[in-house]
């Protein structure tokens, strides 16, 4: 972080500009964030993101040159990442069938994309893993603690608390059943209030907030080394306005991307994102299909798309590494995101007076 500004990879003249306004080393220009060096320089806020994005990369790098060979790239065996991946927790969805579907729920370490149409559930789903990630291990969860970076304004405390009070009521219920002294000891802890305090929440209103809060998150998350989630709801809604250089916007995705599965990987933690839909039109038909191109397609390691047959919510898992692709129906009730209950079977009025005893007359006998 000491690194001097005339020996970062940028533009002669961008390097110019910053020595003249009197910073020194690249510490300086991190701490000044982007709207900051934007105003001191004389740039756009984009050019002056663009720039902290290579100052941050090249103070990461010099941080791994100097920690020598511990530092130098990981070797390890396949068996090694077998076992470590068998280790790594899931965060349950409540929804059996979407976690059978996804190999156990949202695994741990891994970026997990929720497309779909508005309405169709995906910022429910959100909230309810926010929920879901503080469940004692116990309980058959991970224990962790959970970052809500809200771009579109969608998240809802009043419907948190519903979902939190339903998990918590579950978590009771099965306590009361096994009556284990360990299910008794986690639920002195484990409630609404202490659910609430351990979500932590972001609202950013444009991509440059929302690009300045990713890069900053790693100092957040190693003070709070508890936090297993971090959801992005709405990546793309901040990217499809007010961007006329589409290379730039590329370039912005792409560092973007690498961030958050940085962010997976060096702190265990599951990465959800939630994603708009929009249409291609082809020759003969349009489709419905995620927004942000092709390219941002490969970020994400697991991608489920949501969306409607007549009144009924469907989840289809259209990209994972080890699972196949399926459709499951799901339901999102007062408690939060559950399965689809199949329909209670009647009898028939008749049948339910008819004397037991009484052999029933056939057709052919009236």
């Amino acid at each position: 972080m000491q690194r001097e500004v005339g020996s970062l990879p940028l533009a002669p003249a961008l390097r110019a500009r910053l020595v003249a306004a009197g910073f020194q080393t690249a510490q300086e220009l991190l701490e000044t964030g982007p709207c900051g060096l934007s105003k001191e320089i004389g740039i756009s806020k984009e050019e002056a993101l663009e720039a902290l994005q290579v100052v941050r990369q090249e103070c990461h790098g010099d941080a791994a040159r100097t920690a020598g060979p511990s530092g130098a790239t990981r070797k390890c065996t396949a068996l090694e990442l077998l076992e470590e991946e068998q280790a790594q927790g899931f965060i349950i969805t409540f929804c059996s069938a979407l976690d059978n579907m996804l190999g156990g729920g949202v695994q741990l370490t891994k970026i997990t994309e929720i497309c779909g149409a508005p309405g169709v559930g995906k910022t429910q789903l959100c909230m309810q893993l926010a929920v879901d990630v503080q469940i004692p291990e116990c309980f058959g969860g991970v224990a962790g603690e959970a970052v809500f970076i809200d771009t579109e304004g969608s998240f809802m405390v009043d419907r948190v608390v519903d979902i939190a009070t339903a998990c918590v009521q579950h978590c009771q219920l099965i306590a009361e059943a096994h009556q284990e002294e360990d299910h008794l000891k986690a639920l002195e802890t484990f409630s609404l209030e202490s659910i609430l305090s351990h979500i932590y929440y972001f609202r950013c209103r444009d991509y440059i907030e929302l690009l300045a809060q990713v890069y900053l998150l790693p100092d957040f998350l190693s003070e709070h080394s508890k936090v297993r989630l971090v959801v992005v709801d709405g990546i793309a809604f901040p990217f499809r306005h007010d961007f006329e250089d589409l290379s730039l916007r590329t370039r912005l995705l792409n560092g973007l991307a690498q961030q958050l599965i940085i962010i997976a990987n060096d702190h265990k933690s599951a990465v959800v994102l939630t994603n708009q839909m929009t249409t291609r039109i082809g020759q003969s038909q349009s489709t419905l299909v995620p927004a942000l191109g092709e390219s941002w397609g490969h970020a994400a390691t697991v991608r489920l798309i949501f969306h409607w047959d007549n009144s009924q919510r469907l989840a289809t898992l259209y990209k994972s590494p080890s699972q196949k692709e399926s459709t499951i129906p799901y339901h999102i009730t007062s408690h939060g995101f559950r399965d689809v209950q199949p329909p209670a079977v009647t009898q028939n009025a008749e049948d339910t007076e008819m004397n037991p005893r009484k052999r029933p007359r056939r057709e052919e006998e009236k």
